[in-house]
Parts: structure tokens; C-alpha cells; sequence
């Protein structure tokens, strides 16, 4: 896969490279933010499916060009989706969130200006993850309903805190992130890529050993996996969810026109 025209609906959103042991993935919609439609989720799943066939691949790096790197969820085909085309976006978000979360290799996130929503739970489920000293950070989702990557935040940052993110949709900056245990790293714009050379490098085990590490110290992981996913479909599946969305979306917007 190549990097493309976030406009271009015959190309793929996604870029794909692979060197050194380290798969990086760009997400490639700069002009929409990288906001996640079903497009780019499809996307990213294919990404991580080719990464992940490769034996040599030791480290998944996420990244995005522009000036954010994901917005979250595309709300641009809102009015035109039925309440089972969001249930079915939804779904294939948190498969994707579990993918990372249990990836058999390092995952690694490098983020910059907004990483909202469902691009601040891929950031969540990622091992290392870099904030870039403009990012800021929000969880807006409990706002029209959706459970949606919360116990990985609160294995993050806590209980109390992780609750208080997700049910006043704070926004937070780079620096209470790294505070709070959401970045383990800051890094100025213009360091980000050292930084994250740095946290790619080769690990001192075996992949295998890497994975039985990940598995011992995650206990019971595969059912709450699954917990996930169930309580994700019941919020989801609460009949009126295209219209919790738009209301939740007028609101927000009727709120930016207040502050003009």
C-alpha cells in the first residue's frame, strides 16, 4: 500500500512500510483530520494484516500526516447511515482497538495535534506512546452513548481519572498526558522522529518470549476482550443511535459557534 489523496476514493488511506523490522502505518487522510471512516478502518486492519504475516516485523508503528493525527470517528456520511451501518463501524473500531491492544509485537503511537475519540483509544492501546508537545487529548464518545475503549484508558490512568475523561469529555494536553500516565513520552515536533527511532528499536527477546511477556501480565485478557466488544454492541445497539450522534454533533457545533 501506498500513501494517497485522502480525496482520491480509489486509493487506499492508509500508507504501509516496512524496514528494519519496524511496519509503520500512516494514516493518509490529512484533509478530514484522519477521521476514522469505515474506509480508513478497513484500511488499517489490511495494514496490520500484512505487517503481521511478516516474521520479521518486531515493531507496529502508528503515525499520521498533517496537522492531527486522528479527529476520530468520520461523522462526514452521518445523515446518509442507518443506526446498523454505525453498529457495524463501531464494531469493526474496538476489533481494531483489541487487535493492537494484543498484538503479538511492539506497538508504538506518535501523536500530534488532535487525537480525539477513537484516535485517542488507538493511541491508549498502543505500548509506547509519544506525544507530540502539541497533541491534546479527549474522549468525547459517552456524550451519545458508545462504551468504547475505556478499561484500556483506565489501565492507562487510573480509575478516577479515566471516568472523569470519558464522562465529562475532558480535553487534555500533551503534558497532563504524560503526567497521567496517557504519553509515555513528550517529544518537541521537531524530535519526534528521533524519538521514535528510539522506541523502535530491535527488542532483547523473541517475538515469542515478547508475546508470553504480554500474555502472563495481562491475565484473563482474551475475556475481557470480549466484555469489550459486548459492552461496545449493547451501547451501540440502543435503538436512536444515529440520532444521539447528530444531536451530540449539533451541540458541539452550536457550542464553537458560541466562541466565535
Amino acid at each position: 500500500m501506498t500513501q494517497a489523496d485522502p480525496l482520491d476514493s480509489t486509493q487506499i488511506p492508509v500508507g504501509l512500510g516496512v524496514a528494519d523490522g519496524i511496519a509503520t502505518i500512516t494514516l493518509a487522510r490529512p484533509r478530514r483530520g484522519n477521521a476514522l471512516s469505515a474506509e480508513l478502518v478497513d484500511a488499517i486492519h489490511t495494514a496490520m494484516d500484512s505487517a503481521l504475516a511478516d516474521a520479521s516485523v518486531h515493531t507496529l508503528v502508528f503515525r499520521a500526516e498533517g496537522a492531527h493525527f486522528c479527529t476520530g470517528f468520520d461523522l462526514g456520511d452521518l445523515d446518509t447511515s442507518s443506526d446498523g451501518d454505525l453498529l457495524l463501524r463501531f464494531v469493526r473500531i474496538e476489533q481494531l482497538l483489541a487487535r493492537v491492544w494484543a498484538a503479538p509485537v511492539r506497538t508504538v503511537a506518535l501523536a500530534q495535534g488532535r487525537c480525539w475519540g477513537a484516535g485517542a483509544d488507538l493511541f491508549a492501546a498502543c505500548e509506547e506512546r509519544i506525544a507530540s508537545t502539541d497533541a491534546s487529548f479527549r474522549f468525547p464518545g459517552a456524550g451519545f452513548g458508545i462504551v468504547l475503549g475505556t478499561r484500556r484508558l483506565i489501565a492507562r490512568v487510573g480509575e478516577h481519572l479515566g471516568r472523569r475523561l470519558v464522562t465529562n469529555a475532558l480535553t487534555i494536553d500533551a503534558d497532563m498526558a504524560k503526567t497521567c500516565g496517557l504519553a509515555t513520552t513528550l517529544a518537541a515536533p521537531d524530535e519526534t522522529d528521533a524519538l521514535l527511532a528510539q522506541c523502535s528499536a530491535a527488542p532483547r527477546v523473541t517475538a515469542a518470549t515478547a508475546g508470553a511477556l504480554r500474555a502472563a501480565s495481562r491475565s484473563g485478557d482474551a475475556s475481557a476482550l470480549e466484555a469489550d466488544l459486548a459492552a461496545l454492541v449493547r451501547s451501540a445497539a440502543t435503538p436512536g443511535l444515529r440520532e444521539r450522534i447528530a444531536t451530540y454533533r449539533d451541540a458541539v457545533r452550536a457550542g464553537a459557534r458560541k466562541h466565535d
